[in-house]
Formats: structure tokens, sequence, C-alpha cells
């Protein structure tokens, strides 16, 4: 109960100094939790006697599903007991494989009031990067669906099998959790130490890294990540993630159960802006966060159309171009605010509720977290690497890399946990990205960050997506070249190379031009992070060769642009 008190505390303080963003980073204290439990310390205790929606899940189908506080917290003890029944303990590792379905969210509790650790995964794996996952993540039991089953043949009996949904041959029954009794009789004794989340974060220049979150420490980590979102108790807070990432468990899990809110998720096979929209009116969203792809989608309808109840408007991945929050700005008069973390962190950056936002920025550091820039030497600058002080060390922050002490050693050198990402400070305290380290490049001794050039890109009407990597030049070293993906209705060719050229000459220094553009897919992580690694490889191959792709325009190719 001490360390129930002490979590309530610290989320009532910031909840209470939301829009006091100096009071509250100033006074902020992350708390003590001893032997925590998040599914029992926190979620079962505001369950009790909670008639509140926890869960509201819509599908495009007609399908509705609505829990009660009271109702998932007896359910995720059922599937406790039959996860146990099947001989499911503390400190063993649950591969998770769902698509947004309510077995996520009892699953997620009933593993935590095991002492499991729940591995979510993305139902687009392969059977290869399912094998190298449940090897290396130690997986005990899998529980997925009968298409995630179809890739798991393979599996032996060695792993307990669960299936959700449509019976699977020699699998479990995840529906039989429902019959158990809904006590597990004494609680098991967990430790705030224990593993809660592992998270294989996919790397666009090696094999996935293994993330460890602990009971403790993700729980109480979260609670920066519900400062920068805004939620409140009775809130109906929206999250636009696909199962198996971090951002899932933080803003679709974490962040509305921390708040009492109610977490409303849309389930779609394939995303329609309009459909989104109609869900936001009909069903009273207060809280939405969204990927900058999103965001962007749903500025091509008519916003004005759909009357939201919209308070806070997030989003997170990448800074939006200004013309995305005007318009939804000039539609909800809400104002969307950026937010930054990783998969090793909770929320570290962001613009706050109330606060002044710098176009451009994603914010301040928030409460909690003491985060400074440091150059190449390791010395404060106001441009180097986002990097979190661990002195004293933060909550939020992962317990490290899996199996690669080495690797977490050199995250985590000299008292600072390195995230690897490059931005600048203003005087105010303001950081706005750059880009990642390892794909800054130097054109003509001048340093290029592909993010800025990217961003630029994107806010021309035909471009839906955008890779901006060195290509090799014998004058200037490299120069900047653009790998592009456009939107349904635009046609590649000179005309839109053309337009593209003249479009940028408006909006970057001539040193930042982008000279090289090329119409193509880009290729991706199975999270969806650009592997810019493979776009290098293949500039750097076609320059050695003296080629050119079918859809590729240089800048010296126009006379008119002279």
């Amino acid at each position: 109960m001490q360390s129930t008190d002490a979590f309530q505390r610290a989320r009532d303080f910031l909840v209470e100094h939301r829009l006091d963003y100096d009071r509250a980073y100033r006074e902020f204290r992350w708390p003590t939790l001893d032997a925590f439990n998040f599914a029992i310390d926190w979620f079962d205790r505001l369950a009790r006697g909670n008639r509140r929606l926890a869960l509201h899940l819509v599908g495009d189908d007609g399908r509705s599903v609505q829990l009660t506080y009271e109702e998932l917290s007896e359910r995720s003890t059922r599937v406790a007991a039959f996860l146990r029944r099947h001989g499911c303990g503390r400190g063993d590792r649950v591969l998770m494989m769902l698509p947004n379905c309510v077995a996520i969210w009892e699953l997620m509790l009933g593993a935590m009031k095991l002492g499991a650790a729940v591995i979510p995964a993305s139902t687009l794996l392969t059977p290869d990067d399912l094998r190298d996952r449940l090897a290396r993540g130690a997986v005990r039991h899998v529980v997925t669906n009968a298409d995630g089953a179809a890739k798991l043949r393979w599996l032996g009996d060695s792993v307990t099998r669960i299936a959700v949904g449509e019976p699977v041959a020699g699998w479990h029954r995840w529906e039989d959790a429902y019959a158990e009794r809904a006590d597990l009789g004494r609680p098991v004794a967990t430790r705030g130490t224990d593993p809660a989340l592992l998270y294989f974060t996919s790397g666009t220049t090696a094999r996935p890294k293994l993330v460890v979150h602990t009971q403790e420490s993700y729980s109480a980590g979260h609670l920066s990540t519900l400062y920068w979102i805004g939620a409140r108790e009775g809130d109906v807070h929206m999250n636009v993630s696909s199962p198996g990432w971090g951002k899932h468990a933080w803003s679709s899990f974490f962040v509305p159960f921390t708040a009492g809110a109610t977490a409303f998720v849309h389930d779609y096979a394939r995303f329609q802006a309009r459909a989104t929209l109609e869900v936001l009116a009909r069903h009273e969203i207060t809280t939405l966060c969204a990927p900058p792809t999103v965001w962007r989608l749903l500025i091509l309808e008519d916003l004005a159309r759909h009357p939201v109840k919209v308070r806070e408007a997030l989003s997170a991945g990448e800074p939006l171009n200004p013309e995305v929050i005007e318009r939804v700005r000039a539609a909800w008069g809400v104002t969307i605010r950026d937010g930054y973390g990783q998969t090793e962190t909770t929320a570290l950056v962001g613009n706050s509720p109330g606060q002044p936002i710098v176009p451009g920025s994603m914010g301040r550091p928030l409460p909690g977290f003491r985060v400074t820039l440091l150059d190449a030497a390791g010395a404060e600058a106001d441009e180097g690497e986002i990097s979190v002080s661990l002195t004293p060390r933060p909550a939020g922050l992962m317990a490290g890399y899996e199996g690669d002490a080495a690797l977490t050693g050199h995250a985590t050198r000299d008292g600072f946990y390195r995230t690897g990402d490059v931005a600048t400070r203003d005087a105010r305290g303001y950081v706005t990205y750059v880009g990642r380290a390892d794909d800054l490049f130097k054109s003509s001794d001048y340093r290029i960050s592909p993010f800025e050039l990217e961003s630029a890109l994107v806010e021309h009407a035909a471009v839906a997506e955008a890779a901006v990597v060195p290509s090799p030049d014998p004058v200037r070293g490299t120069v900047p070249k653009a790998f592009l993906v456009l939107r349904p209705g635009a046609e590649p060719g000179r005309e839109l190379a053309l337009d593209l050229f003249r479009f940028l000459r408006g909006r970057l220094a001539p040193y930042k031009r982008v000279r090289r553009l090329e119409f193509s897919d880009l290729p991706k992580t199975i999270s969806g992070k650009i592997r810019r690694v493979a776009l290098r490889g293949v500039e750097a191959t076609r320059r050695a060769e003296g080629g050119r792709a079918e859809h590729e325009h240089w800048q010296e190719d126009f006379p008119e642009l002279s």
C-alpha cells in the first residue's frame, strides 16, 4: 500500500500542475516503489467498485467491446490463473503477437500479476524473425491467433501455445481462461526489479536489440508520458499505434490506466482518414495521439465537418510541418503537441499542455528527466547528442540490452544514457530534433541533416514519404539525394522533378538543397523505420558504376534552374 500511495501522490502532483511546467519540472520526484506491481498494486486497487470504462474497442466490422475497470481487473485475474495452470510463473517470458483485441490488455495485466514478462511482437514478423525472438528472448509461452500460429508451425511442445479466437489444432484456447476462478489466492511476490516488458527494437543497421523494462521503472516512468499527453481521470484516450511496439504500451496501456481514463481502440484492417474522423466525433475522444503520417492524412479531409471534442492532440516520431498544425488548429481549436522518447525510455521531451509552442521543436525535458546535449568530446553544448543524466538514475529508463553488456555499457557511459539522436537547444531550453547521429553527413564541408530536408520535401503536395542520403560527387564529396514515394495520383517524371527542385529552392538554403531525386519505394525495417543504410549502399554502388535509375533526376539536367 505504501508504494501505491507514493505512486498516486506522484501522479496527482503532475495532474494538478499539468499547466505549470516550471513548478512540475522543478518539484517532481520519482516515487520510491518497493515490490511494486502495476497490475496488482495500482490497476486492481483503482478497479475496486469502478464501473468507469477501462477499455473500449471498436472495429470497422461493427464489433464493439466495452469493459469497465472492475470487469477488466476480474478478467485479467482469470487470465493469470489460466496462464499459471499452464505452467507460467514469475520470470517466464510470454511472446504476445496479436492484432488489436481485448486479449492484449487482459494478457498484459494477467502476466504482470504472475511476475511474468511480456514480449510484444508485431503481426508482420516473418517465421525467421520469430525464431530469433523466441531464442534470444528465452520464450516459454506464446499467445497469438490463427494467423500467427501458421507462422509457428515449427514450434515444439516445450513452448506453451495459446490461440486467441479461431481454434488451432494443438493449441490451448484463450477463451477457456474466462472459466477460471477470479482468485489467485496468495499474491505472487514480485519485485520492482522483475522484468515486465521486453522489446525487440528494430535497428536500421543491425539485428534488433532486446530492451528490458522492469515492473517499477517502466510503470513509474510513464508518469512523464502521462504529463506530456495531459490525460486525466474520465478522459477517453485514443492512440493510433500498432500492437507490438513500445508506443502501444506507452499510450494504449500505461497512460490511460495511470490516469483512470478509458483506453479507446479503433481496430481497422486499413487506415482510412474519414473513418477515423467519424470515430473521433462519434465516440467523443478527448485526448488523441497519432503519428505524423496519420495527421498528414487527416488534414486531407474536411476537418471542420467532424465536430470532435478533442482537448489534447499529440504527435510523436518526428516534428510535424507547420501546415498540418495550423490546419488542425483552425478546424478544431487545438494545437498538436510533439513529444520524444525511445523504446529504451518513456517520454523524455515534450510540449506539455498549456505551454508556448516553438515551431519544429519537440518541447522541453519532461519532469523527472535531466536531459542535456553532448558534443563529440562529451561536453555540454547547444547542439549534440540527446543524453539523459544518470545521477540520479531516472525511472523510465531501460534496465539494459539483454545479452549485450557491452552495448548497454556503451549506451550508458560516463554517467549519461546516450540516445544516438542529435538535436539543438535554444536559450529557453526547447529541443529541436536534427537526426540520427549516424545519418548526418557532410556536403562541401557543410553538415547536412537528412531529417530537415525530408521535412521540407513532404510539404510538397505530391510527396508521401522521403529519405535523404549522401550521393558521392567528385566536386563536393557528397550531395544530398532524395528517394521519394509519391501520393496516389502523382506521376513520376521530369515535370514533377522540376517542380520539386523549384519548390525546395524556396525552403532550403543553397548548401542544403537536394541535388538529385529518385522516385522509388523505400526499404524499411519491420517497424517501419526507413533503412537509410541500405539506400546509402545502393547510391554508392550506382555512383561507382556510373549508372542511373529509371526515375532518377539530377538538378544539372534542368537548364531552366540556372
